[in-house]
């Protein structure tokens, strides 16, 4: 037992990061592993015109999955917006989709009006997008580079999550 109190405190250390960092790495609701080719799916890029991620290949793409009921989501887009759309989007080898989760143009629109997002924001109805990422959980970020693999992901949201995706992207499209 004595023999234990000592190790106890070791263990501590070891272990206290794994327990600490749960929150936000992914975790068994991410499908996906960083370093897989991320699966391909087409979406709307508006009422009447369709993408494919096929499409983007050769870009570095960013995918958001929110919400427009969802705290973190409202408290993370508009660093989207300022930090990463507004300093990358005239850079040819960047694409960014926020993707809605069960919302459909009715309320999608409506909300990017509002907060004057000027980046791509898209229904994603029935989660057919977002299911091939997750079982639930947003908001979310993906990353994949030019040659269609997942480079980052990150679930909820936090500040050093989001400086680690900053500087990822800023590595990658300097």
């Amino acid at each position: 037992m004595h023999h234990m109190k000592k190790l106890f405190p070791v263990l501590i250390l070891f272990l206290a990061p794994i327990f600490c960092m749960a929150q936000t790495v992914p975790d068994s609701t991410t499908l996906n592993k960083t370093g897989d080719k991320a699966p391909g799916f087409e979406f709307s890029l508006s009422k009447d015109k369709k993408g494919n991620l096929s499409d983007y290949h050769g870009k570095i793409v960013m995918i958001n999955f929110f919400a427009t009921w969802c705290p973190p989501c409202r408290e993370e887009l508009p660093r989207v917006q300022k930090e990463i759309w507004e300093k990358y989007k005239e850079n040819p080898k960047f694409a960014l989709f926020a993707f809605d989760r069960e919302e459909g143009w009715d309320k999608t629109l409506p909300f990017k009006e509002q907060n004057n997002y000027t980046f791509l924001m898209m229904p994603d109805e029935g989660r057919k997008i977002f299911k091939l990422y997750a079982t639930q959980y947003i908001p979310r970020n993906v990353l994949i580079d030019e040659d269609g693999k997942i480079i980052y992901q990150s679930v909820g949201y936090s500040e050093e999550d989001f400086k680690k995706l900053l500087d990822l992207l800023a590595e990658k499209l300097k």
